[in-house]
């Protein structure tokens, strides 16, 4: 089993031997995302003993704090290894949508974020020209890569990725035809491709790209590093939130655009009546502190409007503190898919509740979970469907968190073989 390396030691070391690229949005902070390239690497590691992967993104960046990676920049190894033979696997994530100019805004620290979005975010000429200068491409759609950027590549994959929203163009929070076709171009160059949900596979088979479905790669998340995640639940800052509650305790997260005062107030009021029926705290963590994630101000806010008396903020943004706080929970309910999916491998109650977009998380539940399961809901729905969930049958829940582990590893065992590895 190779050791995960990343930035200039993986870097220097791969050199010396065909380079395997691991590349995806897992050079910010994002909950999903970072953990996408633990799997990944683990699944990789009994099939390339001795060859070290790099870890890539659009920046690069230092999350080993987190619990995460340092990554290099994609332009620096494409501009160093653009006539190799290269391996390269896209991790996984919603990567097909995401934009120049949001990955640039979510690589920014927060406070300039919001000098740039003030600057540059009514002028589209203005956002691409920075988010060029940010991130050394002129791609529409920096997270995807081709052949274009590796024209000598052994096998390029993209593993597990989403993208819903895909199938419609030019329209509010859609994105436009000339990035849809330059994403679809270079999927087309793509040796091996699979879908996490059926609105992807639907778009991409549309345009005539075949892409299997296989779940996120976090339903490996229990079966692959259950040790780890344990280890972090018996210290720490989890071990802390586990004395803080004694009759234990739901995870609940929300991203910043739940932030005006009106919505704030009608999620109170439902965790207030959901902590007051289940007898369980109210555990508040952030799934994501990259700008347009979640905002630790307002949780705070949320927390001063509760009355329900065991409400705590969960202070870690380490990835495995937060995988520890879900997996130690009596229920998961938030708007981050992955503190679903990361509940779903651990067999636990679960719903996301909505705000703005939850297309992703709309496309994911209802290829993945079954009729009984509440998916995506109302804020006002949130109280009655989080206990609804908490009804449901356990050995059901551990049955499909093994058959979900089960695929994904099946499914990368296919896209390893095509990618010769």
């Amino acid at each position: 089993m190779f050791e995960e390396q990343s930035g200039d030691m993986a870097d220097a070391s791969a050199s010396t031997k065909l380079p395997l690229i691991i590349f995806g949005a897992f050079d910010r902070h994002n909950f999903g995302d970072m953990l996408f390239a633990h799997v990944v690497a683990r699944l990789l590691a009994d099939r390339c003993a001795g060859r070290a992967p790099v870890f890539a993104g659009c920046a690069r960046r230092d999350l080993r704090a987190q619990g995460g990676h340092e990554t290099a920049a994609l332009a620096r190894l494409a501009a160093r290894w653009r006539d190799e033979p290269v391996t390269l696997i896209h991790a996984g994530g919603e990567l097909l949508t995401c934009d120049a100019w949001q990955a640039a805004v979510m690589l920014t620290n927060p406070d300039e974020a919001q000098s740039r979005i003030a600057r540059h975010g009514s002028r589209v000429e203005d956002r691409r020209a920075w988010a060029r200068s940010v991130l050394a491409t002129d791609a529409l759609a920096p997270y995807v890569i081709g052949r274009e950027t590796f024209p000598h590549a052994r096998s390029i994959c993209f593993n597990a990725i989403g993208g819903a929203g895909l199938d419609t163009v030019d329209t509010i929070d859609a994105i436009d035809a000339p990035m849809r076709t330059e994403v679809l171009a270079k999927l087309r160059t793509g040796d091996a491709i699979t879908s996490r949900d059926a609105q992807t596979q639907a778009a991409l088979r549309a345009a005539g790209i075949d892409a299997p479905l296989v779940p996120d790669p976090a339903s490996m998340i229990a079966a692959l590093f259950g040790e780890r995640i344990a280890a972090h639940a018996n210290a720490g800052a989890v071990a802390e939130m586990r004395r803080a509650f004694p009759r234990g305790y739901i995870a609940v997260q929300f991203s910043a655009d739940f932030g005006d005062d009106a919505t704030l107030a009608d999620l109170a009021r439902q965790l207030d009546l959901l902590g007051a029926a289940s007898g369980r705290g109210i555990a508040l963590f952030r799934a994501g502190a990259a700008p347009w994630h979640d905002d630790i101000a307002v949780y705070e806010r949320m927390a001063r409007r509760m009355h329900h008396a065991d409400v705590r903020i969960f202070p870690s943004l380490n990835v495995w503190d937060i995988c520890a706080l879900i997996a130690q929970s009596a229920g998961f309910a938030g708007s981050s898919l992955h503190g679903r999916i990361v509940a779903m491998a651990y067999a636990l109650p679960r719903i996301n509740f909505r705000h703005a977009d939850s297309r992703k998380q709309q496309a994911y539940t209802s290829t993945w979970e079954g009729a009984d399961t509440p998916g995506v809901v109302p804020i006002e729905q949130l109280h009655d469907a989080m206990l609804g969930a908490m009804q449901a049958d356990r050995d059901a829940l551990r049955h499909q968190a093994a058959m979900l582990a089960q695929r994904h590893e099946a499914g990368f065992d296919v896209i390893a073989e095509l990618a010769g590895l």
